[in-house]
């Protein structure tokens, strides 16, 4: 049967869509970075690679300082070391795991505040409630890119005095008046892994504003050392390597051609989704494309997790971006501020979102299959 789209849906996919795949460069462009890094036997430690990354980077973000990391979930437990934050941060139960996990991984109490409808961020109308005298900052998370409303969150921290250390694992080239959305706060931390829209294999940063701040996180990310007899903090060893620092140099050669095809594919869902009932698109002004989450409402004929069953079945693997809610897991049930019944937006989201694949190689008629697919049930 053909539902309009020019996509016969009387079987499943040639091969498996996922919800996302990791937009590499021509291996015959790498290899000349590798021969470098076998020749200089230079593999880690801040070598030239990385040292050249972290200043490419600097100048693509138009940010001052960045401190490159194995991966973004160190990233977050280096800031919120570097930082000094201890006690109670306000932060959100729509998000994956790791923003919270680094919290417990530093001693520090989460506390869940609900999310604004339309964005998926942090309510800024809600943190004051929340703030208590064990509260040290704000962890906002800029969901699926979603800038947060970062002047009134700033107005709150300078008022009572908190650290705000946001979450920017989705955010990678967004920005906001004018200005990267990563000078936001006292540190913004990236994720580079394979899943983001710009990948070194695996990889994370740290954003700061100014050199002193960034020279303590260079410190916390190589034990604590600050030279080669005095260690000056109880470090982790977070460096990135020369070969995600390599592949991350070439890939700044090609994200703004990733970038435009996302937003094509963007494009294409919001006209073909128009005519399906009950199929509500997430973001009204996406930034980086990197995630299209679908709103599944009462009025669509199946539920959502139906849906996601069904696309499944013909061999679309979408994910349910974020369910359960973090404030659900063993570890976080006990707090009081996760009581579903304090987290009413967040819980409805959960219930209805569905994250469709997104991705520079994802063909047309493959989104057109997904569309036809979503319109046939």
């Amino acid at each position: 049967m053909d539902y309009g789209y020019g996509i016969k849906m009387n079987s499943d996919s040639a091969h498996p869509i996922y919800v996302t795949q990791p937009d590499l460069p021509p291996l015959d462009e790498f290899i000349p970075y590798l021969q470098q890094i076998w020749q200089s036997k230079r593999l880690t430690n801040s070598g030239p690679f990385h040292d050249r990354f972290e200043a490419l980077l600097c100048d693509y973000l138009n940010v001052e300082h960045i401190s490159l990391f194995a991966n973004g979930t160190l990233a977050l437990v280096t800031a919120l070391q570097a930082l000094r934050i201890t006690g109670e941060v306000i932060t959100t139960p729509y998000t994956f795991v790791a923003s919270s996990h680094a919290l417990l991984w530093n001693g520090i109490t989460p506390v869940f505040v609900d999310v604004e409808p339309d964005t998926f961020n942090l309510d800024p109308e809600k943190i004051e409630a929340a703030i208590t005298s064990q509260t040290t900052a704000i962890m906002p998370v800029h969901c699926y890119g979603s800038p947060c409303g970062v002047e009134r969150i700033e107005a709150i921290a300078d008022i009572y005095g908190l650290r705000v250390l946001y979450d920017a694992a989705h955010a990678f080239g967004v920005k906001h008046n004018g200005q990267s959305l990563l000078n936001y706060g006292d540190m913004s931390v990236l994720s580079f892994h394979a899943t983001k829209v710009f990948n070194t294999f695996e990889g994370g940063a740290i954003v700061c504003p100014d050199k002193k701040t960034k020279q303590r996180i260079d410190y916390l990310k190589n034990f604590g050392f600050a030279d080669e007899v005095t260690v000056i903090a109880a470090g982790i060893n977070g460096k990135m390597s020369e070969f995600n620092a390599a592949l991350g140099v070439l890939q700044l050669q090609y994200i703004d051609k990733a970038l435009a095809k996302r937003k094509q594919i963007d494009n294409d869902y919001r006209e073909w989704l128009k005519a399906v009932q009950g199929i509500k698109c997430g973001l009204a002004t996406p930034q980086n494309y990197a995630y299209f989450p679908i709103l599944v409402e009462p009025d669509y004929p199946l539920t959502r997790d139906a849906l996601y069953q069904k696309l499944k079945d013909h061999r679309v693997y979408v994910r349910r971006y974020f369910y359960p809610l973090v404030s659900s897991f063993p570890m976080y049930r006990g707090l009081l501020s996760s009581r579903p019944e304090n987290l009413p937006v967040a819980v409805e989201l959960a219930q209805k979102v569905i994250c469709l694949p997104i991705y520079p190689d994802l063909s047309r008629d493959e989104i057109e299959f997904i569309v036809s697919l979503i319109a046939s049930f």
